[in-house]
């Protein structure tokens, strides 16, 4: 089974580009959490392949999605986008509007399941806490309108049959325990213990209902 992580940063997570140095191509991030538990468990059962791009919107993804997923032609493909669709807004004016995101998100749903009917598509729910990134209590009222595109990508999601990936709600839970940082050093990418709860959270989601 061929499992493809696509996705910005928080996938990405400086993994290596070298396709012959297959050990070190998950970077630090939830992809070699759950590589490191299902190659464990059953090596010759499953080939794990990370396509994130740091800096990506949703518009990056769909522009390199041929080379990058159907060119892979995954059993299951999983996404996690939306931040920085909401941060290059704030910071560069070069955001993706949320009914722009939609569309286009829809559009590379679509296309896929048109091309691979019988692929497994997980919808990862994007998040934010507060972090060095993201803090001033304005500044994270703007990195809030994650929560609206979290909103669509589950209705994406349930519009398609496809598999909703929850996240926000247990980064929040994790905060009242721990600082933020603890799990998302800037209050968008994952330290280890981040990585850890989206791999443990992905892992649960595919195990009862996607395998």
């Amino acid at each position: 089974m061929k499992i493809l992580f696509y996705g910005d940063s928080i996938t990405d997570m400086g993994r290596d580009r070298e396709e012959n140095t297959p050990a070190f191509s998950y970077g630090v991030g939830y992809p070699l959490f759950v590589a490191g538990t299902l190659y464990s468990e059953n090596a010759n059962e499953y080939k794990l392949v990370n396509r994130g791009i740091s800096g990506n919107r949703v518009v990056d993804l769909y522009a390199r999605i041929k080379q990058d997923v159907w060119n892979h032609a995954p059993d299951v493909w999983s996404i996690l986008i939306g931040v920085n669709d909401v941060w290059h807004e704030i910071e560069h004016n070069n955001g993706v509007d949320i009914e722009r995101w939609e569309n286009i998100y829809r559009l590379m749903i679509q296309e896929t399941k048109e091309r691979f009917p019988n692929m497994k598509i997980i919808v990862c729910e994007p998040f934010v806490l507060e972090g060095p990134s993201t803090c001033g209590e304005e500044r994270f009222k703007k990195f809030l309108e994650i929560k609206k595109y979290a909103q669509v990508a589950k209705r994406i999601a349930e519009d398609n049959g496809l598999y909703f990936l929850p996240l926000q709600e247990r980064f929040d839970k994790a905060a009242k325990t721990q600082d933020a940082t603890y799990y998302l050093y800037d209050g968008v990418h994952p330290a280890p213990a981040g990585a850890k709860l989206i791999a443990d959270a992905w892992l649960e989601l595919f195990k009862t209902e996607v395998l």
